[in-house]
Order: structure tokens, then C-alpha cells, then sequence
């Protein structure tokens, strides 16, 4: 058995048991290891300890109850181990910014650290090949643009923490609030019928600190002033690209799990020679628009709602109708050759 299958094995155990006590020594020995060893190597490969990547998981289903259920709130602290409903919203607002009250009276989206699949460091697949993880089918091509797409929408600066990845850092997320103004708005802009949705992080004039989120619907260039708009635009330009299509069976657990999505995509260009230049835009289609030719034969596609952006923070039974069945996006990656392939 590999040392990360050892680790992936106590983080299944760890998730199926956060309501329960969990101690070191069970950890260790179900990994095969000492107690010591296993601790360091934990936060090796998982960049957190284990006592803390813990609290973390029990924060990230305690904020799901808080919002799902009308428990009395120190009850959901006794249940994910918490001594006191005091301890639990101490940590609650110093891992997310505000306190469990607060989020009960305004249940924003909120990110959480995911569970790792550390398979996903370990396992490579080449351009064309699916690959299937946590009931999410990966699959990247080559795509050359020959046009650039213009979209109009909102923006906003945002928090962003350099090296951390969606799933890695916990807090209020900031690009759901852009998505939201974004579904507030949606109807006043000219979007073409059948058109795509973008939510795309890039510097953008940000301050130190930050990163510029655009959430946009897809427009004819040709039809809008773009000087008088009174919405943001932006464009994905005209070149090649990596395209990731990442496909679920909805999109709760689409969302779910594309931090890690993310994650095993700067893996993949890197172990191909190539490195992201500038931006990851996340490209959402209408319920009856398809991709081009190429991309996972699904036969029904949903666009992103308002529903998916808050489903972080909400119960799955809160998804909107047009949530249900398949879930689909791509990332459209442009891409350099890494000057140093080894």
C-alpha cells in the first residue's frame, strides 16, 4: 500500500465518524504507522494537522445543519464534538468571519475545507482519456478559439489568499456574492439566447491582497456598445486553450468538489509540460446549449442558478428544479509551454 492510501484511509474513517470521538492512536493504527509518524505525515500530504483538519470538517457540516435544521445551536455543537456552544462559535467565527447566530440570520455561501481524494496527486490521464473521481468525470482536449467571447456582468475585488486553492481556504465566499449581484442583474443584460455563463478570477487592477471576480452571461459584441454599457465586460480572447469539461450528476456535488477539480488541473498541465497563463474561467451552459464537437456526450445540460452558487451553504433539497440530473461546466485554461519540463 502506498503512504497516501494509508492517509486516504483515515480520512474516509475520519469522515464517517465526526460525530464521534476520534483519537490519534485509532488513526495511526489504521494507517499502519506510529503515532508520531502518522501526525507528520498527515500534514504532509493533507497541508494540515490533524486535530485541526478535523475541527475543520466539523465546522464545514455544522454550518449545513445550521442552515438545513431549526436545532437549538448548541446541540449541533455537542454533536460534531464541541464542548460548549461557546468553543463552537469561537472557532465558527474564526474560521468564517462571523458567528453561527449571525450565519443563521444571514446564511451567506460559505467555503469550507474539503475532504481530500489524494488519488488525485498520484494518477495522471492524457488528453481525450475520462477519468473518474468522486462521481465527477474529468476529461481535457485542445481547443483553439478563433474569435474572442464577449460577456457582460458584474465584478468585484475579493480576498484571495495566494497557494490556496477552492476547498483549502475556509471563510465567506467572495465570488458568490459577485454571482448573486450577477442573478440580480441577469435579466437586463442583452444576453444572446442559448448563450454561456462565466465566473472568471483574474488581477484586474486589484489591490494587494486581492483578485478581481467577473460573473457574466455571453453577448453579441456586434450588437452592444460596450463604452456605455452600464455593466462590466469582459472577454475570453482568441487562442488555444485547454479545455477541462467536468461533468456530475448535479450540481451540488459538481460544486462540491471543484476545488479539487481545480487542484488536480494545475497537477495535470504541470505533468504535461504546460502552465495556466493568467486565468481560470469557468464556463456554464444554457439548458439546451451544447458544446462543440469533442466535448462528454451528456444529453442534458444546466446552466449555474442561484441556487447552485448558495448550495455550499444550503441543504441539497434548496436546489432549484433546473439543478436536478446532469451538471456540466468547462474551464477554458490558456496555456504556455513550462520553459523547464522536469
Amino acid at each position: 500500500m502506498h503512504a497516501w492510501e494509508s492517509i486516504q484511509n483515515t480520512l474516509d474513517y475520519i469522515e464517517a465518524n465526526l460525530s464521534d470521538d476520534i483519537a490519534i492512536e485509532t488513526l495511526a493504527k489504521i494507517a499502519a504507522l506510529s503515532p508520531f509518524y502518522y501526525q507528520r505525515l498527515f500534514a504532509r500530504l493533507v497541508k494540515r494537522p490533524v486535530r485541526e483538519y478535523i475541527k475543520l470538517r466539523r465546522l464545514a457540516c455544522a454550518y449545513h445543519c445550521l442552515a438545513s435544521e431549526n436545532t437549538p445551536t448548541a446541540d449541533i455543537a455537542a454533536r460534531y464534538g464541541f464542548g460548549s456552544r461557546e468553543t463552537f462559535s469561537r472557532a465558527f467565527k474564526e474560521t468564517y468571519g462571523l458567528s453561527p447566530s449571525e450565519y443563521r440570520t444571514r446564511p451567506v455561501a460559505l467555503n469550507s475545507f474539503d475532504k481530500p481524494n489524494l488519488l488525485l496527486n498520484y494518477v495522471m490521464v492524457d488528453e481525450g482519456v475520462p477519468l473518474i473521481t468522486d462521481g465527477i468525470v474529468l476529461e481535457y482536449r485542445r481547443e483553439t478559439l478563433d474569435a474572442p467571447v464577449t460577456f457582460l456582468g458584474v465584478k468585484d475585488f475579493w480576498r484571495f489568499e495566494s497557494g490556496k486553492m477552492l476547498g483549502e481556504r475556509p471563510g465567506v465566499s467572495g465570488p458568490a456574492a459577485v454571482w448573486e449581484r450577477f442573478f440580480a442583474l441577469r435579466h437586463d443584460i442583452p444576453g444572446i439566447p442559448q448563450g454561456r455563463q462565466v465566473g472568471v478570477s483574474y488581477h484586474g487592477g486589484a489591490p494587494e491582497g486581492y483578485s478581481t471576480y467577473f460573473a457574466g452571461a455571453e453577448v453579441d459584441a456586434t450588437s452592444v456598445d460596450l463604452a456605455n454599457t452600464p455593466f462590466a465586460s469582459w472577454q475570453l480572447p482568441a487562442r488555444e486553450y485547454i479545455v477541462c469539461a467536468y461533468e456530475a450528476e448535479g450540481h451540488k456535488q459538481l460544486m462540491a468538489s471543484l476545488g479539487k477539480m481545480m487542484k488536480f488541473t494545475r497537477l495535470w498541465l504541470k505533468q504535461h509540460g504546460l502552465k495556466a497563463d493568467g486565468f481560470f474561467p469557468e464556463i456554464y451552459y444554457s439548458a439546451t446549449g451544447r458544446p462543440d464537437a469533442g466535448a462528454s456526450p451528456v444529453s442534458q445540460r444546466y446552466a449555474l442558478s442561484q441556487h447552485d452558487v448558495l448550495l455550499a451553504g444550503r441543504p441539497a433539497a434548496d436546489a432549484a428544479p433546473a439543478s436536478q440530473g446532469y451538471a456540466y461546466m468547462e474551464m477554458w485554461i490558456p496555456f504556455t509551454e513550462r520553459e523547464n519540463k522536469n
